[in-house]
């Protein structure tokens, strides 16, 4: 993950934390609480693709799990979070920039849906029985519908950020997870090779010029 990615997801995960537990979680919402913090996570691993994903996501459970009023066993929203990333940085569309609106919101539905039954399966690990009370059908249609609703708005947005601000000038990868990567050398070689088969064949002709 390149350096100059670091601080902006640091701003974008505690602007999205802070909407999170001052705003939203005192909503009083029917059902589960609408989760802004997966959805930075998951606009960020678009952008960033899976390694980066995994980071930001990991970084940003760890921190929910420390913030008050959190109740839960500390790291269980990290791993949550962590493969929400990963899994959303797998499906990083090219040069990080979603083409269609319809696919993003697969992505956001499918991460609310995992990531609600996936904490609920660690907290029953955990001896948390809390999903049970509610309801775990509730819990899931609500996060759906919740996130839904909120991704049009914080997504697209966190993509933006993310793309604008998160580019290293020392960096001279052209992907997220491949180094200097094999498109870089293949220009290389195509440019020396077409260049070079030139001179070549221009001197060989002339060569050809001077004989009797």
């Amino acid at each position: 993950m390149r350096l100059a990615r670091i601080p902006v997801s640091a701003v974008l995960i505690l602007l999205g934390l802070l909407l999170q537990v001052s705003v939203l979680g005192r909503l009083q919402l029917p059902g589960a609480t609408p989760d802004v913090l997966l959805l930075v996570v998951v606009g960020l691993a678009l952008v960033y693709g899976p390694t980066g994903g995994c980071l930001v996501g990991f970084a940003a459970g760890l921190l929910a799990d420390l913030a008050p009023p959190s109740d839960h066993a500390i790291g269980r929203y990290a791993l949550v979070l962590c493969l929400m990333g990963y899994a959303a940085g797998l499906l990083r569309p090219e040069h990080g920039r979603q083409r269609s609106v319809l696919s993003a919101l697969l992505v956001v539905g499918g991460a609310a849906i995992a990531s609600t039954l996936l904490y609920a399966m660690v907290g029953a690990l955990v001896g948390d029985t809390a999903a049970r009370h509610v309801g775990l059908g509730q819990l899931v249609v609500t996060a759906l519908i919740y996130d839904l609703l909120l991704a049009p708005f914080v997504v697209p947005a966190v993509m933006l950020i993310a793309r604008r601000f998160g580019k290293d000038p020392l960096a001279v990868a052209d992907d997220d997870e491949g180094g200097p990567g094999l498109g870089s050398l293949a220009r290389y070689r195509t440019t020396r090779d077409t260049t070079g088969g030139a001179s070549f064949k221009k001197k060989r002709l002339l060569g050809a010029g001077k004989r009797p």
